[in-house]
């Protein structure tokens, strides 16, 4: 990696971490050039503005990572009504990317910025969207496979998984207790069997 393109990314993990634990708004770019130690002129050699960087930390820091997380586990052969709630198990109960304290970056960022700029609302949109149709395919494929009831809207059951999912990472934020995410897995793995 030459040393142009390192230090560009160490300011967008930098200036990720930063804006995950405090928000968007409340990080400031004094507070990034701070912590990872570049100039202004650094700062602003890689991009025009903070909201230029913002999105540069959806598509190259935020995209891969969760499509990894959520996208990955959803390409493998089994049980797909099991395999989506070893998931959601793995992400709320031991991934250590998305901290409970902190909730779920996508949901943050949405919550925040989508109101205020209509690109980020478009990026995190489409990450949403990858999840989302991942997990319809997936319910597809059970239905396919008659794990999954063919009348089962497949749809109507993503949409209520990922609100499920998104509700309980900030519920897990306010009562900083991983019990929270318990109660929600309970609910969910009786849903998911629900589906059969």
């Amino acid at each position: 990696m030459k040393k142009a393109e390192g230090t560009r990314r160490n300011i967008l993990e930098k200036a990720f971490e930063l804006i995950y634990e405090r928000g968007y708004q409340n990080t400031s770019i004094d507070d990034i050039l701070a912590t990872t130690g570049v100039t202004k002129g650094a700062f602003y050699y890689h991009f025009q503005n903070k909201d230029e960087m913002g999105l540069a930390i959806i598509h190259e820091i935020l995209k891969p990572k969760l499509s990894e997380q959520f996208m990955g586990p959803l390409q493998k052969e089994q049980d797909p009504l099991r395999l989506i709630y070893n998931m959601m198990h793995h992400l709320l109960m031991k991934d250590s990317f998305m901290k409970q304290e902190f909730g779920c970056p996508v949901s943050n960022l949405s919550q925040e910025m989508a109101p205020v700029n209509s690109n980020f609302s478009n990026a995190l949109n489409e990450v949403t969207e990858q999840w989302k149709n991942g997990l319809i395919a997936t319910i597809v494929n059970g239905k396919k496979s008659g794990v999954v009831r063919k009348e089962v809207n497949e749809k109507e059951a993503v949409v209520f998984i990922i609100s499920g999912y998104w509700g309980v990472r900030n519920l897990g934020k306010l009562t900083q207790s991983k019990t929270i995410y318990q109660t929600y897995l309970r609910g969910l793995k009786a849903y998911l069997e629900s589906l059969r």
